[in-house]
């Protein structure tokens, strides 16, 4: 029978009708795998996945499809999301099959689960005939099926290490140079971003980008970024009527998106707008951090203070029908009876034309120009322009708001929590809105709450009242960086010592010393058919980079040396393996900070109402650290004056004379 009406994630409750027996991944099914000796087929995809849904209709919810599955297999859905780690391994798997990955992520395994045949998205009938002959294959040419398994796991065990550097050299620093000007020749200089398609924002690739050209002056850089910032923020990938940017867009210009809406992106982008506003003061960048935030208020946010995860990219159409971003298109006849006589200057902001044109008559909305230059154009002001847009969006706001929203994948995923409060923490930072701030907060105390067991551990996910699943290296690194920057944005201690515990965690029950990083998965879980550590940066930085930034910070503000000793050891083993510096960007990140990096201290009275003029500017090389009391966090012990607030900029170790003002030190971080 199928048993996923039992699971809570709404992934696999899509699944819960189809008339296959499918099972949820665990230790009974796998064993049941064994007892019965069946192939097993592991489906992999997540809620908001468009091509999951299109092969659930075509083939899981067929018949025909499920004979053979039910008779020939143990089949298994697994939500990515919840499994990341399940997800990660099959990937590696059906990279080394195919030379390719994607959503959905099916893979045939033997009983034990070594995989021996995968694929992304299947049509019906190749689907059938594939599964067929695997089947055939196993119950006669056994012994063959076996080998080629053995093959894969092999592969499988050598990419899950990774490669130690026996050199005792370090990898010169000025490298970094290097690599940025090879990164350059990707970069797409009409829009942004890389010059290909489909297009992913990266936010860590445009942090430590904005990051360099800050630390060396380089203009070039700094102009990509902000033109990435920009063509991002016009629309298309952007919602600009409700908030919120979609995953990625499937054209060169960031029209188009791939309409689902996930939080970690949101989180991470929050993140690097916040930073660009502190540096430009575009009010742009601002007008993106608040309609973002807005959305997730209204659309992704719980009561208890947790984050949803997702919105779909389907959604119902006109004709009660499942259609990708329908709820997000308009047409131009539907557009011009909305808006009336305005409608001629909005057709200009938004290109109802053949730049904003999609397919089917329908218009995604885009920006191309700025707003003062269609001001400019139209003889009129900017301001006046500015109403008129706000007035626009909040009238299809609320035309759109009466149509079916794409459905919601409503669990909470301890990691992108931790960004998306991670997200508010810098929005505060950047304009702040005490509300950002409470909102972080709250965030922090249902992770604290609902997430972190008695025993000290992280659980992955929540839903429906119930955390479960052993937490993931992913969810320990983030939930520790959102600690350390709320604890930098508001100087109260217990987040810095639940930053420390959750750390001293890690290094319990993730720390491999043999392989000198961190693995995937916790010593107390399930161990997987083959190792993950996970290194590489992509759209979500990698779990180890993570966790070695965070390394970093914990060990000048607790002046620990361990720690500063693993942080040396993970960058001796990655600096020399970049080639393609956009896979490495948050190591890159920590790179630059050890060899660039200083540290402020600021004590005394009135240390809060100076960490917000600290705050609000941009200072991405400056660790921060504070109290307006006595402190045992070493950095900042017999620092403490009373009746005065006292300013210590440091650097490799050494500490200038304090200074009593903001402007005073001011000067001497931009010397």
């Amino acid at each position: 029978m199928n048993e996923l009406h039992l699971e809570s994630s709404p992934y696999l409750l899509q699944h819960a009708q189809n008339p296959i027996f499918w099972k949820a991944w665990n230790n009974n099914t796998l064993a049941t795998a064994k007892n019965e000796n069946k192939l097993i087929i592991i489906s992999i995809g997540y809620a908001a996945c468009h091509w999951c849904h299109v092969m659930e209709h075509e083939s899981f919810e067929n018949n025909e499809v499920a004979t053979v599955m039910n008779n020939n297999y143990i089949a298994i859905k697994v939500d990515k999301e919840e499994r990341p780690d399940v997800d990660a391994i099959y990937m590696k798997a059906l990279q080394i099959m195919t030379g390719q990955g994607g959503w959905p992520l099916n893979v045939v395994c033997l009983p034990d689960g070594r995989p021996v045949w995968g694929a992304t998205y299947v049509k019906k009938e190749n689907w059938i005939d594939t599964l067929e002959q695997l089947a055939d294959m196993y119950h006669n040419h056994s012994q063959k099926v076996i080998e080629y398994a053995e093959k894969l796991h092999e592969g499988l065990n050598i990419l899950g290490i990774v490669e130690q550097n026996m050199h005792t050299d370090e990898f010169p620093f000025e490298n970094i140079h290097f690599l940025v000007e090879k990164w350059q020749k990707s970069f797409d200089l009409e829009y942004g971003g890389y010059a290909r398609a489909p297009k992913f924002m990266m936010p860590n690739n445009l942090e430590f980008l904005q990051y360099y050209s800050y630390i060396f002056q380089n203009n070039t850089i700094l102009k990509h970024v902000d033109l990435s910032l920009t063509k991002m923020a016009y629309g298309g990938l952007f919602d600009t009527v409700d908030g919120g940017f979609s995953r990625y867009s499937v054209d060169i210009k960031w029209h188009i998106p791939h309409f689902e809406k996930m939080l970690y992106d949101n989180g991470q982008l929050i993140s690097v707008y916040a930073e660009a506003y502190k540096r430009s003061k575009n009010q742009l960048y601002k007008s993106i951090i608040d309609k973002t935030l807005q959305f997730i208020a209204n659309e992704l946010t719980d009561k208890s203070g947790g984050f949803y995860a997702s919105l779909d990219a389907d959604s119902i159409n006109e004709i009660q029908e499942l259609e990708e971003g329908a709820f997000y298109v308009w047409k131009k006849n539907e557009l011009e009876s909305i808006l009336k006589e305005d409608y001629s200057l909005f057709a200009e902001v938004f290109n109802i034309n053949s730049f904003g044109h999609w397919e089917h008559e329908n218009y995604v909305l885009i920006q191309k120009e700025s707003l003062s230059e269609i001001a400019t154009k139209n003889n009129i002001s900017l301001e006046k322009l500015i109403l008129k847009k706000q007035r626009w969006e909040n009238l299809l706001y609320q035309i759109r708001s009466k149509r079916q929203k794409p459905r919601l994948d409503d669990k909470c995923l301890t990691s992108w929590n931790a960004m998306m409060l991670k997200g508010y923490a810098d929005a505060y930072s950047a304009l702040g809105n005490i509300n950002y701030l409470a909102i972080a907060e709250k965030n922090a105390l249902f992770i604290t709450q609902k997430l972190w067991t008695p025993e000290g551990n992280l659980l992955h996910s929540y839903k429906n009242g119930t955390a479960k699943i052993e937490g993931f290296l992913e969810d320990y690194a983030f939930t520790i960086d959102a600690f350390i920057r709320l604890y930098q944005v508001t100087f109260n201690e217990e987040y810095l010592q639940n930053a420390k515990q959750l750390t001293d965690y890690c290094l319990e029950q993730f720390y491999d010393e043999n392989q000198q990083f961190f693995a995937f998965n916790s010593r107390n879980d399930s161990q997987l058919i083959a190792p993950h550590f996970e290194v590489e940066d992509n759209v979500i930085p990698a779990a180890n980079s993570v966790m070695a930034n965070n390394l970093y910070t914990l060990s000048i503000l607790y002046h620990n040396s361990y720690y500063e000793k693993l942080v040396n050891q993970m960058l001796h083993h990655i600096t020399v393996k970049i080639d393609y510096a956009s896979a490495y960007s948050n190591w890159m990140k920590l790179w630059l900070i050890k060899n660039s990096g200083k540290e402020l201290a600021i004590c005394g009275e009135k240390a809060q109402q100076e960490l917000q003029k600290i705050n609000s500017e941009y200072l991405p090389n400056i660790i921060i650290a504070g109290s307006s009391r006595n402190s045992s966090i070493p950095f900042l012990a017999h620092r403490f004056v009373a009746n005065e607030t006292m300013f210590y900029l440091c650097e490799n170790k050494s500490c200038l004379q304090p200074e009593t003002s903001f402007e005073a030190i001011q000067s001497k971080i931009n010397s």
